[in-house]
């Protein structure tokens, strides 16, 4: 007991020990008071260790200071702001499910209103762990169990206490990117960097961006939109007459398809259908499908794929633009265009968690009405894989929800059991046979497939036995590749490719994804236009009868006779309908014959040199075009005539249930929602699913009359 005693009555003593009252405490709030999705031991060993590198940093910069007194009141100072913000990001997450941006502390007045009056049901009685300290450090004050140490500390000793916090940050970093690679180059969550650096990581991160966009953005001023007008207006795609306005007034519904490659449709693997049921809705007479539909996402990946369908604009050339850029843009997105112009309410559905590519913000920014994520569906032990909800319960768990939105309504689902590195539990398998390469990854990508397949159909059956299909336009698309490059040379033999044959063009034409158009009375067939998922947005609202024009989109109508078929890739390579064009690494085009993937030599052919050149430009163009709208936020200096910018305060994804119930009560007769149209009988009890999480007889608590008991949201 003396020795303790003898060294916390040294600084470094002192330091040591609010260090350890601050790691206890962290300790105690990322696992009592934060989901920060824990998947295996080395994410325990780095949640354990995070908080001490950044604690002995910071508390360190008091041992600098000579003056003794100074030098505690300082120590005490910062361990008291961590204390704070400590707590203050668990009151947050409780009542927000996120945490404390730059953004948000220096808006301190926007997180009170925020909190408002329910600030003191926040409180959990546990709560008294993160303020007990400052008692037993007063106390041990008090007693002179603890006297200030008056001796100065050795400048060269505070540097030690700083490099060992650098080191140990380093360390922390190492072990954060071997458990998650390109962790802060591609963002997907702000609970990523929190779960692997810390909350102080994450707060000085989110400083450093907002700061970087902050500097970006000050410099832009209205006239820079005069470009982008001149670039819209000049590459405009008139709708086709014969298209125009076909799903006026029908639901529309999106199936994101997660990494869901074109070479999946028809395909068979020890003789048996992978995708049975999406084969048969690609070939459907109702179904428009496009077998040359390519995803055109950089690292943001499904942000990415989400950013173009809804705002009609690329992701950035680094990073996801959801998590860099989304929740202070200003957004011309499909759920506000289609509700200010045509009356639709619009909901996401996503069994993941809502802070997962800050989503939870970016969805008030382009008017979404309501987001249902994990928190909203039951959850079991087995009913989520790694990045959320199992297929089948997520749709089978929506439609409680999906009843109750008035109509016409724009819902997206976004599937992810399909998702790297495609586990699937044997309960889940029906008997499909994994095809035998020596990569499991590649194996295991079926059978996810094959899953998604299953929930489809399961969820399409619902939509004609409750009546929603008849009034419906489904639109299906994958969002990115499944499988990367380097796992492209197992498949091959797969597809009846020789692996010693396989190159760049290969790898490129894998990148094309379903994009399939369901609507009964419409007249499908299988369309050969190349297109990509920056063309989807005019597209749909050219269908649903709202005319794209004055909404800065650079994409194309792929219905319009003015339609571009020049695919852009992130990474500026190109798809045209008869080539292909990749950068060599030399800095010189290689240029492929889609047809027959032969190489072309441009040093004799000038004619074919001279397009690619052309096509280069025109894809520099576009990118540049979406990146410079985006950097700069540059759609706050312009707005559509007959649109209002959204405005995300009037938002919230919170209490949605007693929402959609006041709704539906507030229009009485006039409510257009399936729930009312059924005679205010629920159409939950329509829904059949083989998930053995739930089984062909349905629990109570799949009912809308039960659900609002038990979503504790409410």
């Amino acid at each position: 007991m003396n020795n303790i005693k003898k060294f916390l009555n040294t600084r470094l003593g002192f330091m040591t020990m609010l260090i350890v009252f601050l790691w206890i405490k962290s300790i105690i709030a990322y696992y009592v008071d934060f989901s920060l999705g824990i998947a295996d031991v080395i994410q325990h060993l780095i949640l354990v260790i995070n908080p001490i590198a950044t604690s002995v940093f910071l508390l360190g910069i008091a041992l600098y200071i000579n003056k003794s007194k100074v030098s505690y009141i300082v120590m005490g100072v910062i361990y008291f702001i961590e204390s704070i913000l400590l707590y203050g990001n668990i009151l947050y997450y409780r009542e927000f499910t996120d945490f404390l941006s730059f953004n948000t502390i220096t808006g301190v007045g926007k997180v009170s209103k925020g909190l408002g009056s329910s600030a003191t049901n926040l409180i959990a009685p546990h709560d008294f762990l993160f303020w007990i300290d400052l008692i037993i450090i007063l106390v041990l004050f008090l007693t002179h169990f603890i006297k200030m140490d008056p001796r100065p500390f050795r400048k060269l000793n505070a540097f030690a206490v700083s490099m060992v916090g650098l080191m140990l940050f380093s360390l922390n970093l190492m072990l954060a990117e071997c458990n998650r690679p390109q962790l802060l180059g591609r963002t997907f969550d702000k609970a990523y960097i929190v779960k692997y650096l810390g909350l102080n990581a994450y707060l000085g991160y989110d400083s450093i961006k907002t700061a970087q966009n902050s500097q970006v953005r000050s410099t832009a001023v209205g006239t820079d939109m005069d470009n982008v007008l001149q670039y819209q207006s000049d590459n405009y795609a008139a709708p086709n007459p014969k298209y125009f306005g076909k799903a006026k007034g029908k639901n529309i519904i999106i199936i994101h398809l997660e990494s869901f490659q074109q070479f999946l449709i028809g395909m068979k693997v020890n003789g048996q259908e992978v995708t049975p049921f999406l084969n048969s809705l690609y070939n459907d007479k109702n179904t428009m499908s496009y077998d040359n539909f390519y995803h055109e996402v950089g690292q943001g990946k499904t942000s990415d794929a989400e950013t173009m369908l809804e705002s009609g604009l690329f992701g950035l050339p680094e990073g996801s633009f959801f998590s860099s850029l989304g929740t202070d843009n200003t957004f011309q997105a499909a759920p506000a265009i289609l509700g200010q112009k045509e009356g639709y309410t619009s909901a996401v559905f996503h069994g993941n968690i809502g802070t997962f590519w800050n989503r939870n913000d970016v969805y008030k920014n382009m008017g979404y009405n309501y987001f249902f994520d994990s928190s909203y569906f039951k959850q079991t032990n087995d009913s989520s894989l790694e990045y959320g909800l199992k297929d089948k319960l997520l749709m089978s768990e929506s439609v409680k929800y999906l009843e109750q939105m008035q109509q016409p309504f724009y819902a997206k689902f976004i599937t992810v059991t399909n998702h790297y590195p495609f586990p699937l539990p044997d309960e889940d398998n029906d008997g499909f046979v994994r095809p035998d390469t020596n990569n499991d990854a590649v194996n295991n990508y079926f059978a996810t497939a094959h899953y998604l397949d299953s929930a489809v159909q399961e969820f399409f059956q619902y939509l004609k036995d409750s009546g929603i299909y008849d009034n419906s336009m489904v639109v299906l698309y994958g969002d990115h590749y499944g499988l990367s490059n380097s796992q492209n040379t197992a498949l091959a033999p797969l597809l009846g490719y020789n692996t010693d044959d396989w190159n760049n063009f290969d790898n490129t034409q894998l990148q094309r994804v379903p994009f399939m158009i369901h609507m009964k009375g419409l007249k499908g067939g299988i369309n050969h236009t190349y297109g990509g998922e920056i063309d989807v947005l005019p597209t749909l609202l050219h269908l649903a009868g709202v005319n794209s024009k004055g909404y800065i989109e650079v994409g194309t109508d792929l219905l319009s006779k003015a339609h571009d078929p020049v695919i852009a890739f992130r990474n500026k390579n190109f798809v045209t309908p008869s080539y292909t064009v990749i950068k060599g690494n030399d800095g010189d085009y290689v240029v492929y014959k889609n047809k027959t993937g032969e190489q072309m030599d441009l040093n004799t052919d000038p004619a074919l040199k001279k397009k690619v050149e052309r096509w280069q430009k025109q894809v520099n163009k576009k990118l540049q075009i979406s990146d410079t709208v985006n950097n700069k936020n540059l759609l706050r200096f312009y707005t559509p005539t007959g649109f209002t910018p959204v405005d995300p305060k009037n938002y919230s994804y919170q209490n949605q249930i007693n929402q959609l119930i006041n709704t539906r009560s507030a229009l009485g007769l006039k409510s257009t929602s399936i729930y009312s149209k059924n005679n205010n009988q629920s159409t939950t009890s329509m829904y059949r699913t083989d998930a053995p999480e739930i089984g062909t007889d349905r629990s109570p608590i799949d009912s809308w009359d039960y659900v609002k008991n038990y979503n504790t949201k409410d």
